[in-house]
């Protein structure tokens, strides 16, 4: 299996400056020398042939539980040689097995209905807050920036993002809004702030459904600002416009129809809604085995072509599709320092097992934005044509006015 090992990451590995040390401690070196180095110690014979059998499963678990140790270099300098190198179309036999049986599954492994929905959520979202504070900026917010020319800073691109979905929903002061998926309350707080609406946000997390309430309660908006722990199937009444920023990846293929079905229902006449959204570039697939296994059980990144007939089903029209291609990358980026910077902190509040699989998280989620086909999109729909602006020009002067206005 080692011999197999050396000769894949010798056909493959062109580019980059990769070093492997084998359980018998012999060094073997792949690529042209180009970039930081990267040296990769394999703990036992059984590592080659795991990342052979299974890479997407294995390189994770493997690093998380030390049989794969680096040497020099970080889990992400590793994971950029690979992912650089190695498409995803590239893969052993036995990997593409995996592959195909992944994918057979992959409706089976996006059970969302409301109880699994709730327990799901609880596994990931109702970590300990402490976690969070890590590595989030200060209004937790636990989605994809929005960076410009000029924005490098975290804080500053997440306040960007919330002020370019405010200005895309064109909101009026008595609006209401429903804002489905709330997380700890950072986006319904600004969006009451900056307009005047009165917002209800709807989450599954306990912890996020009590900080999201004290927040607003401290703020002096708890009059014009609630959260509820509640699915957004259960929810009644009208709004005038709907927001779900980072919610929609823990819907599943199976349940689109349904949740457009609601978002519609949900809607006034002339509402408009904004879905921010996780997507593939690469057409339909399935969930990676390790994420879904250890971060988030029961998601999915969708395709845009899974997406957009649900929508065309349920008589919504799609006003407007914005594609946001590497502010994810570099979101998670600014995580990943972060995180690093206060690991001992990690280690504390859970173990080093622990730090070691967000470590593992973070830097592959950045990997997938940066050199594979993952990207962010917000597809803004509505019950009538008459609803916005001709043009798109009113999101820009909103963002223009919001950000002279101190939002």
């Amino acid at each position: 299996m080692l011999k197999m090992m050396h000769d894949f990451l010798s056909r493959h590995i062109a580019t980059g400056d990769l070093s492997m040390i084998d359980p018998s401690g012999r060094l073997s070196h792949y690529g042209d020398g180009s970039g930081p180095p990267v040296t990769v110690r394999l703990g036992d014979p059984g590592v080659a042939r795991a990342l052979l059998f299974n890479p997407e499963m294995a390189l994770g678990d493997l690093y998380v539980n030390g049989r794969v140790k680096l040497e020099q270099g970080d889990i992400y300098d590793l994971l950029r040689v690979l992912f650089t190198n190695v498409p995803s179309s590239v893969a052993t036999p036995p990997a593409r097995f995996f592959s195909r049986l992944y994918y057979s599954l992959r409706r089976l492994h996006q059970k969302n209905s409301e109880s699994s929905s709730r327990k799901n959520v609880e596994k990931h979202y109702d970590l300990s807050a402490g976690l969070y504070d890590l590595f989030l900026d200060e209004d937790l917010q636990y989605s994809c920036a929005y960076f410009d020319a000029d924005t490098v800073d975290l804080s500053e691109a997440q306040l960007a993002k919330k002020r370019h979905i405010a200005a895309k929903l064109a909101i009026k002061p008595d609006h209401r809004i429903l804002d489905i998926g709330s997380g700890w309350g950072g986006l319904g707080l600004y969006l009451a702030e900056a307009t005047g609406a009165d917002v209800t946000g709807l989450t599954l997390s306990r912890e996020q459904h009590a900080v999201s309430n004290r927040r607003a309660q401290d703020a002096g908006l708890d009059a014009r600002v609630r959260y509820l722990l509640q699915d957004y199937r259960q929810m009644k009444g009208r709004f005038d416009r709907i927001s779900s920023v980072g919610m929609f990846e823990h819907v599943g293929v199976r349940y689109y129809d349904e949740y457009f079905s609601r978002v519609r229902n949900l809607l006034t006449e002339d509402g408009v809604a904004l879905v921010h959204s996780i997507g593939r570039s690469e057409g339909p697939s399935y969930t990676n085995p390790w994420i879904r296994q250890h971060i988030f059980p029961g998601g999915y990144i969708p395709a845009l072509s899974e997406v957009l007939p649900s929508i065309e089903r349920q008589g919504l029209f799609v006003c407007d599709v914005e594609i946001l291609r590497l502010h994810y990358a570099e979101t998670l980026k600014a995580w990943r320092a972060r995180f690093e910077a206060r690991r001992e902190e990690a280690v504390h509040l859970y173990d080093e097992r622990f730090a070691r699989m967000w470590e593992f998280y973070l830097a592959s989620s950045e990997s997938a934005f940066r050199f594979q086909g993952l990207m962010v999109f917000q597809v803004q729909v509505s019950r009538s044509q008459h609803a916005l602006p001709l043009t798109r020009n009113y999101i820009y002067q909103k963002e223009s006015d919001l950000k002279a206005s101190g939002f």
